[in-house]
């Protein structure tokens, strides 16, 4: 009797994050979804090492730059998930660059707490997640030009989305990513965020945040890749995933200094079961 292999330290650390990126990746062919959990897992340890407590800041950085400089130049004595996620690289022909962006849009948060502007804030947004998806893109074999400004799009309608949410539990850690110039606009203290208490104001200003999430929403369908939709079925799985919840987000009112706001696991499951079908039948 044959014993199936152990699971990779890639494989190990999607299941742990028990994210719906991890349930968009069952819809993956098997060699795709194998490439998308490593570089899910590149995501996941980035962000760790920039968000988790207990490391120090210098270990911090050296942790970034030994990964910054290993994808750029190549790894010195690379583990088995930088070997990993370096493969990815000539397999899908990614320029290395980009994964260089992830790294410095999550080294940001190690300094910088609040966002003067808008733009300032879609430029880190940017780096967080729309080049995830200029990266996601190459792996998933997409091939019409038109699949990169649905992946930049998709990924601000995201990365807002994710902002919207999480308001509150970024509040307990000092971070502020509304943008400054929007609280002042509507008349909104920083102490109301902090301390979980918002005002009548607060709520204006978060529905036209999230109306700026929909637009993105609307701009990724838009002009939606055709020939490519077969392939974008995990990207399009957590677009319908992700546009729900900033759904029940603002059908709660933007309670978001209580717990996380999300998606039944039944949801979840029902949302995988219609994009696996769609993905096998290649259909809209």
């Amino acid at each position: 009797m044959s014993m199936s292999s152990a699971p990779s330290a890639s494989e190990q650390i999607t299941q742990r994050s028990k994210s719906n990126l991890a349930f968009a990746l069952l819809t993956l062919p098997p060699h795709r979804r194998r490439d998308m959990i490593t570089f899910y897992a590149f995501c996941r340890i980035i962000d760790d090492i920039a968000d988790e407590p207990g490391i120090e800041p210098d270990q911090r950085q050296r942790d970034l730059d030994t990964w910054r400089n290993g994808l750029l130049h190549g790894f010195t004595n690379p583990d088995e998930v930088q070997r990993e996620v370096a493969a990815l690289i000539p397999r899908h022909q990614i320029d290395p660059a980009l994964f260089a962006e992830i790294i410095d849009g999550m080294q940001s948060d190690l300094t910088q707490t609040r966002y003067q502007t808008y733009p300032e804030l879609l430029a880190y947004c940017y780096k967080v997640a729309s080049v995830v998806g200029l990266i996601s893109i190459r792996i998933f074999g997409c091939e019409n030009p038109a699949s990169r400004d649905y992946a930049i799009n998709l990924g601000y309608a995201l990365q807002l989305t994710n902002i919207i949410r999480d308001v509150g539990e970024d509040a307990l850690n000092g971070r502020i990513y509304l943008p400054q110039e929007d609280l002042q606009s509507f008349q909104v203290t920083e102490a109301e965020i902090l301390n979980g208490k918002p005002g009548p104001q607060l709520t204006k200003m978060m529905q036209h945040q999230s109306q700026r999430a929909i637009d993105f929403y609307q701009l990724a369908c838009q002009n939606p890749p055709t020939d490519d939709r077969h392939r974008l079925i995990a990207a399009r799985m957590m677009g319908r995933t992700y546009r729900e919840v900033l759904e029940k987000v603002r059908a709660q009112k933007f309670s978001v200094f209580g717990p996380r706001i999300g998606l039944s696991k039944l949801r979840k499951l029902t949302i995988l079961a219609t994009y696996t079908l769609r993905g096998l039948l290649k259909i809209g």
